[in-house]
């Protein structure tokens, strides 16, 4: 008897989970939430909902923007477990010793690996704010993105001032190829995606032939599911370690606020959840979606237009949005479906 209870209940709950993403099939097709060009959602492993909208499919490659930060973060992660580098504390400097950029800034001497990961460099760059120096566009238009970056000057003493830079983790793809004696696009391939089955992707090159490793990544959408499931399994995929558990609990715990009161769900303008803070880790953020029925934290990689790798482990979930809702706020109403539909369906 308590078996046919229980079956019963797991089909009642099947029944509402499908309902509820069904409704959030029709929002989005009925134009509710505009620019959507993808949402995956997977529970404990196992992909439960692919719809792709506005003329995009599976095999759609997509820009994920800076959410390819977070997998620059990955790449640095799997640096350490190799023991090509020591740890996050040490100094940039002493992987560029021919670089003179560091011989007359006592300042640019102390930056550390975690300054760089924690968008506290100190550089003179702020791309978050409208009113910022936006570094990014000055160095794609240079010939050395890497060099560019080293040679940025300083405004603040590092490890102090949050200003998010896409020059950052420019320079971490360039201690990595320091370190591994291999250029980022042979270290990523060799040691994340093809262990990870990612076989189809394109990286964007400055002309240096660099790997960008601030963005302008394209990827399938559901390979950036697959990054998030192993986040989610705590560095592991089909049973292989990809990534040390250890770094992973250290990079995605998020404590630095980010300003302004940054908030994803207010932003989303979202009526089912409560704005809570938003803060930073190591090119990953963590923000708590507050409902009545309880706080869901998610951990997730964010770039431009909408693109999302969220993870969800209070309900052992990883929800993928890619969007082209570039330069606008819409970009956040993800976080309203989420708190609306996809959370309500399983929580």
């Amino acid at each position: 008897m308590k078996k046919l209870i229980g079956l019963f209940l797991l089909l009642m709950i099947t029944c509402t989970a499908d309902a509820q993403l069904e409704e959030m099939t029709k929002a989005v097709r009925d134009g509710n939430y505009k620019g959507i060009h993808s949402i995956l959602v997977s529970k404990a492993g196992q992909t439960i909902y692919a719809q792709y909208f506005n003329g995009y499919t599976a095999d759609s490659l997509h820009d994920s923007r800076s959410s390819f930060k977070s997998v620059t973060s990955l790449l640095l992660g799997i640096a350490i477990d190799q023991r090509l580098i020591k740890d996050v504390n040490e100094k940039v400097y002493t992987f560029f010793p021919e670089d003179t950029a560091f011989t007359h800034d006592p300042l640019k001497r102390m930056i550390t690996i975690k300054d760089l990961l924690e968008m506290r460099s100190g550089f003179d760059c702020d791309e978050w704010t409208d009113d910022g120096k936006d570094c990014e566009s000055a160095m794609t238009q240079s010939n050395d993105w890497l060099k560019f970056a080293l040679a940025l000057s300083m405004k603040n003493k590092p490890g102090k001032v949050w200003n998010y830079t896409s020059c950052d983790p420019m320079i971490v793809g360039g201690i990595i190829r320091k370190a591994a004696g291999m250029s980022i696009v042979d270290f990523a391939a060799k040691y994340l995606f093809e262990p990870m089955g990612i076989t189809h992707y394109q990286w964007t090159v400055d002309p240096a032939g660099q790997g960008m490793t601030a963005g302008s990544f394209y990827i399938l959408p559901g390979d950036m599911l697959k990054i998030g499931q192993m986040v989610l399994a705590n560095g592991s995929y089909n049973g292989r370690q990809i990534i040390s558990e250890s770094w992973l609990k250290v990079s995605t715990a998020a404590f630095i606020p980010i300003p302004d009161n940054c908030s994803f769900i207010k932003f989303s303008r979202s009526k089912t959840a409560v704005p809570q803070q938003t803060y930073y880790g190591y090119y990953w953020y963590n923000e708590v979606v507050r409902k009545k029925q309880g706080d869901y934290p998610v951990i997730f990689a964010s770039g431009n237009g909408g693109q999302y790798i969220m993870v969800i482990k209070k309900i052992n979930m990883v929800v993928v949005f890619t969007q082209g809702n570039y330069e606008s706020w819409t970009a956040k109403r993800a976080f309203d479906i989420l708190a609306t539909y996809i959370i309500p369906a399983y929580q």
